[in-house]
């Protein structure tokens, strides 16, 4: 019974796991570019500017997730600002993730030692190029296990957009669960399976990623 009921409903769920992974990568992208960009502004920039991200931080970082979603997709519509579910998903995790993302990034600029940026620059060379030459690498190694949590959170977080109405994995579950209701439980759990597969496998991956990178004795902090 319970076989049968999930390899009937395995084509429907696989759709809605293609949109899941869509959603986790497009929006882990752009909250990693934007991550970084405004890390390097809270560590460099003059003010107001690190201020500024730093008030953006405490906005996306205090508000639920479910709640951006609705913002996005019905608070924005009635002031004629229209949203495609899929974008309006992908627009609410980036900038939900991106609030968490500066602070695991900040984290690891405060860790290199300032003594490298200052040997770059007596060296000549430019603070663009001391950030993209001396910085940015360490920085990237440095926030692997901090990420890696963070893409996996993000994953997870692509079933609330099932709030508004986009058709991921756990949309695609409750329309097999409405037309019948005797396999939620079978549903259910096979959708928890594949969400623990998924981060599980994630996560060995990026855990392999860090220790494939780790310099032992360079996680020196030095905050600034």
């Amino acid at each position: 019974m319970a076989i049968d009921t999930i390899v009937h409903s395995f084509p429907y769920l696989m759709k809605g796991l293609a949109y899941t992974i869509g959603l986790t990568l497009a929006s882990v992208f752009l909250s990693t570019v934007l991550a970084i960009v405004m890390a390097m502004g809270r560590s460099y920039a003059k003010q107001p500017i690190p201020y500024l991200i730093l008030i953006y931080e405490k906005i996306f970082r205090g508000i639920p997730l479910v709640l951006i979603f609705i913002l996005l997709y019905f608070g924005l519509a009635g002031i004629g600002i229209i949203f495609d579910p899929f974008i309006a998903a992908i627009i609410g995790l980036s900038l939900h993730s991106t609030a968490y993302q500066i602070q695991i990034y900040r984290s690891a600029i405060n860790s290199i030692p300032e003594g490298q940026s200052i040997a770059g620059r007596s060296l000549g060379m430019s603070k663009i190029k001391v950030m993209k030459y001396i910085v940015l690498p360490q920085m990237l190694r440095l926030s692997i296990p901090g990420w890696s949590n963070e893409f996996t959170i993000v994953l997870k977080d692509t079933s609330i957009a099932i709030a508004i109405g986009v058709v991921e994995l756990m949309r695609q579950g409750s329309y097999i669960i409405v037309q019948d209701p005797g396999s939620a439980l079978y549903i259910l759990l096979f959708i928890a399976f594949i969400y623990f597969i998924f981060v599980f496998s994630i996560n060995r991956g990026l855990s392999y990623l860090e220790k494939r990178y780790k310099i032992s004795g360079l996680e020196i902090a030095s905050y600034r």
